[in-house]
């Protein structure tokens, strides 16, 4: 057992700034992608002899699950919350340098499963095939998925540049 123990170490100790990529890209913040990177590891390191044996790749098993929890837990956030009180809250400053970028927010404002299609295509460099793999989905949702992400994109990024460029004609 504790030469499985080894094995997974090793196998985050190299492949954890990629995983926390992966997630920051999905998650749209380092908190997030730190806490949802854990939480997948310390499911799949318990059966970590059980995922390598039953998993061609892990790393797309992880990838996978990933993309699942996070979605799983996008799900179960956006659900309504009922209080008597509103609670007073402390205005937070954001700490992502992305956070004002055009593209990143633009990214951020894809639902999960579109996101998750575009980073592990564009960011990843996965094939379509891979990506279905990886998302237990088809390779036909992969492509209308990708399709509807890139469409939403190019209008975000076209109605982005274009109230940037009527802002600059107002200066001048």
């Amino acid at each position: 057992m504790s030469g499985d123990l080894t094995d997974f170490g090793e196998f985050v100790e190299a492949n954890l700034p990629g995983l926390l990529r992966y997630g920051h890209a999905l998650t749209g913040n380092p908190h997030d992608a730190s806490d949802l990177v854990q939480t997948v590891l310390e499911k799949i390191g318990s059966r970590w002899a059980h995922v390598q044996r039953k998993t061609g790749d892990p790393m797309a098993y992880i990838r996978r699950s990933m993309a699942n929890a996070h979605i799983s837990r996008w799900r179960r956030t956006k659900r309504e919350n009922l209080v008597a009180e509103i609670p007073e809250s402390q205005p937070v400053s954001p700490t992502d340098p992305f956070e004002h970028e055009p593209l990143w927010q633009a990214l951020r404002a894809l639902p999960p499963r579109q996101r998750a299609v575009v980073v592990l295509r564009y960011y990843e460099g996965l094939s379509e095939v891979e990506i279905a793999e990886s998302l237990g989905v088809s390779q036909g949702t992969v492509k209308s998925q990708a399709s509807k992400a890139l469409a939403s994109l190019r209008t975000k990024m076209t109605v982005s540049m274009d109230s940037a460029d009527d802002g600059g004609r107002d200066a001048g």
